[in-house]
């Protein structure tokens, strides 16, 4: 997991974790953004402040393998800070993706940059 502390209740020195959650927006067979579209997802963004980690970029040429969403294709990404997964699904209720016919996946992310970078030091390919 990766994870942010975060104050709990103004109690001074009670911290909990905030883990890092991906969401991936999946449009309809057939969307097509409107002339209203970029300003809708800046303004849930916007909306989502200091807990967006990463905006993310829209994906235009997309597929899928194996067991897809029925009826969507990948269309981007953000990375989320949320204090749990109940947390991150009330944040992604505010997508302007569920209101085009879309829909958005939500999944906890771990890190591994460290244990991959233990690895690369005992394969020599580390370039620090």
């Amino acid at each position: 997991m990766v994870a942010y502390l975060r104050p709990v209740g103004g109690r001074p020195g009670v911290y909990t974790a905030m883990a890092t959650y991906l969401f991936t927006f999946r449009p309809p067979a057939g969307y097509a953004p409107s002339a209203d579209t970029f300003g809708a997802w800046a303004d849930w963004q916007l909306e989502l402040g200091a807990r967006l980690k990463d905006r993310g970029n829209p994906g235009f040429a997309a597929c899928s393998l194996g067991a897809s969403v029925a009826e969507t294709t990948l269309g981007g990404y953000s990375l989320i800070r949320a204090g749990g997964l109940d947390a991150a699904v009330g944040l992604a209720r505010g997508c302007p993706m569920l209101t085009a016919g879309g829909a958005v996946e939500i999944c906890e992310l771990t890190s591994h940059d460290e244990r991959f970078d233990q690895w690369l030091d005992t394969k020599g390919g580390r370039c620090d």
